[in-house]
């Protein structure tokens, strides 16, 4: 076990874990940051994205050893009010169905637009393209992230 200090949703926080645990687990099983979902352990469906340092990253695959001083964002830190512009256009354009993934899908592309304020649909395609919706509500993912660009 090895004590890390973690700057989360603006709060530092202190654990005492086996370097290589995957910060999801260290979010959801020892900071009760549950929105934060386990999907497939092999970073390939998108339910466990977080930011570090603002960019889209898998949580079930990056040990807390490998975090360092990188400013995590989990989606319950995206937004306090659960204003954030995707989040407020995902409930617009009324994307989620089953609404697993979907903590996964705002956090990816949220990123996508702190980096590209004004994406093409080729370029939202390609950011979403490792967020898998078993629903498939790609049309209105799409849409809400053209929503969210305008606001």
């Amino acid at each position: 076990m090895a004590k890390f200090t973690l700057n989360i949703n603006g709060t530092k926080q202190e654990v005492d874990v086996d370097p290589s645990t995957p910060v999801l687990w260290v979010l959801r099983d020892h900071l009760n940051l549950v929105g934060t979902k386990y999907g497939c352990g092999i970073a390939q469906c998108g339910a466990c994205t977080i930011h570090l340092d603002g960019t889209a990253t898998r949580a079930c695959m990056t040990t807390i050893s490998s975090v360092g001083n990188s400013k995590i964002t989990t989606i319950e830190g995206l937004s306090e009010e659960g204003d954030h512009p995707v989040q407020k256009a995902w409930l617009e354009v009324d994307v989620p169905q089953c609404g697993y993934c979907q903590a996964g899908q705002i956090m990816t592309a949220s990123a996508l637009l702190e980096k590209n304020p004004n994406p093409t649909d080729e370029e939202i395609e390609m950011a979403m393209n490792g967020n898998i919706c078993r629903c498939g509500t790609y049309t209105r993912i799409k849409k809400a992230v053209k929503l969210a660009a305008k606001s």
